[in-house]
C-alpha cells in the first residue's frame, strides 16, 4: 500500500505561479519514489494568503482522510505580512499542530514543519517600501516559534529560510514567490529528513 502525504499551508505550498509539477510537494514525492519509497501524490490543503486561523478553516471545510502517513505544514508568511502578533501566532500553530499530529496518526515524528521563507529579500519585497530588516527579524521570530513547537512536540522541523536568502533571484515570475529550481533546492533539504522518519 502506499502512503498517504498531506502538505498543508500556504501559496508556497501550492507554489503560486509555477508548473503543477514544480511544487515542492510533488517535488519531494518524485524524489521519495527514486528513492524506492511507495507513495501518493501528496493531498494539498492551502490557498494564497492564508493565515495560521485561515489554513485552520480550511482544514475543516477539506475532505480529509482520518490518517496520513506523512503531513508536512508551512504557514506563517501572511500572519507576518499582515501584521499579526507573534503570540497570536504561537498560539494558533500550536493548535494546528496538534491537528496535524493527529491526523499523522499521533505520530508527531511523521509531522515536518518547514520554516517560512523570507520575501524581504525578493523584488516584490525590494519594492514593497517595507523596511527589509524588519521583515527578517519579525520572520526570524515565527521562525523560531515554529521550530520550537516543533520540537516540544516530537515534529520535525527543517529550516529553508537560508536558503531563500542566499537564493533570491530563484523567484517566479511575480518576483515574489519561489521559482521550482528553488523548491528543487527546499526539497534536496526536506526529503532526506523526510525519508528518515517513513524508515
Amino acid at each position: 500500500m502506499p502512503l498517504h502525504y498531506l502538505a498543508l499551508g500556504d501559496s508556497y505550498t501550492i507554489g503560486e505561479d509555477v508548473p503543477v509539477h514544480a511544487r515542492w510537494p510533488l517535488q519531494l514525492v518524485e524524489k521519495l519514489r527514486k528513492h524506492g519509497v511507495a507513495i501518493d501524490d501528496p493531498r494539498i490543503v492551502a490557498v494564497t494568503g492564508w493565515t495560521t486561523d485561515e489554513l485552520s478553516a480550511g482544514m475543516d471545510q477539506a475532505d480529509l482522510a482520518s490518517e496520513y502517513d506523512l503531513v508536512t505544514l508551512l504557514i506563517g508568511v501572511n500572519n507576518q505580512y499582515r501584521g499579526r502578533a507573534a503570540g497570536e501566532y504561537r498560539t494558533q500553530f500550536h493548535t494546528l499542530l496538534l491537528r496535524a499530529i493527529a491526523l499523522a496518526g499521533h505520530r508527531p515524528e511523521r509531522v515536518v514543519v518547514v520554516s517560512i521563507p523570507d520575501w524581504g529579500v525578493t523584488a516584490f519585497g525590494h519594492a514593497s517600501g517595507r523596511n527589509l530588516a524588519q521583515i527578517a527579524h519579525e520572520l526570524d521570530v515565527f521562525n523560531a516559534i515554529a521550530r520550537d513547537e516543533a520540537i516540544r512536540a516530537g515534529a520535525r522541523f527543517v529550516n529553508i529560510t537560508g536558503i531563500s536568502r542566499t537564493h533570491p533571484w530563484f523567484v517566479a515570475p511575480d518576483g515574489l514567490h519561489p521559482s521550482s529550481a528553488q523548491y528543487t533546492l527546499w526539497t534536496d533539504a526536506i526529503e532526506p529528513v523526510v525519508r528518515a522518519t517513513l524508515r
